[in-house]
């Protein structure tokens, strides 16, 4: 039998931090399964770059991952595509305020539903590709999962829930599937970043000990080090946040 290729499914990966890690992964030799939602012409570029680099080694899949059937059309096409799956990496995410006093039940469902039920469901329809693969979940946490964001309750609960479902998806899928997390910091401006002003930019970055915001591939790299170099590591999450949660 040929040696299968190491394959990674990657949720939000058309853009942003999710591209990011998708082009380490690929450099390192993982075939692809770029998820999406509404990024299509980033998810297909995203692809067709991988792919002239190295033939079918990347695929995109659409999916609502709100929607339970998407869910699970989903992971069963990720771990038939290359017959198996040796890496989840959770990394879509919904983020925006949501003011006690104003957040609605949809918010609700949501901002819970991306950072905490699909992580959650996800890791369940893959577990069995995984441990027969011996691999690994990564989940893409937050600093803000343990000191709670203002005007961003409903967020910061779900990402407290994505800390706990990591430590618990560790000890369930042990010893075949290693479990561990990422918690970054200040990475990237929002994508409504034109709301932000340059005098807010500046506090933000004051508050951080090391004096800059983080790059993509501070994330593609930590990510690294828990898939490749880590063997012994499952249950953690690693802050990579400039030391930001210093201050908090």
């Amino acid at each position: 039998m040929p040696n299968l290729p190491k394959v990674a499914l990657i949720t939000g990966a058309a853009k942003r931090i999710g591209a990011e890690v998708a082009r380490h992964l690929h450099a390192a030799n993982f075939n692809l399964i770029i998820h999406y939602h509404h990024s299509e012409p980033e998810a297909l570029s995203l692809a067709d770059e991988l792919n002239a680099a190295r033939e079918n080694s990347a695929l995109t899949i659409k999916a609502d991952l709100n929607d339970q059937d998407q869910l699970n059309a989903l992971a069963k096409q990720a771990s038939e595509q290359w017959q198996g799956l040796s890496l989840l990496v959770n990394n879509a995410s919904s983020f925006y305020p949501t003011p006690f006093d104003k957040a609605s039940e949809s918010d609700w469902e949501d901002l819970i539903g991306s950072n905490l039920k699909a992580p959650y469901f996800l890791a369940q329809a893959l577990a069995p590709a995984l441990t027969a693969a011996a691999g690994c979940i990564i989940n893409i946490a937050d600093i803000y999962a343990e000191k709670p964001l203002r005007n961003h309750i409903i967020y910061s609960i779900a990402k407290a829930g994505n800390l706990m479902l990591t430590k618990s998806l560790a000890q369930e899928l042990a010893p075949r599937v290693r479990v561990n997390g990422i918690a970054p910091g200040a990475i990237l401006w929002p994508e409504q970043a034109d709301k932000l002003s340059d005098e807010d930019k500046e506090k933000m970055l004051a508050k951080i000990p090391l004096q800059q915001r983080g790059q993509a591939q501070d994330i593609a790299k930590a990510i690294m080090y828990l898939v490749k170099d880590a063997p012994y590591v499952t249950g953690q999450v690693l802050t990579v946040d400039g030391g930001r949660s210093l201050t908090i």
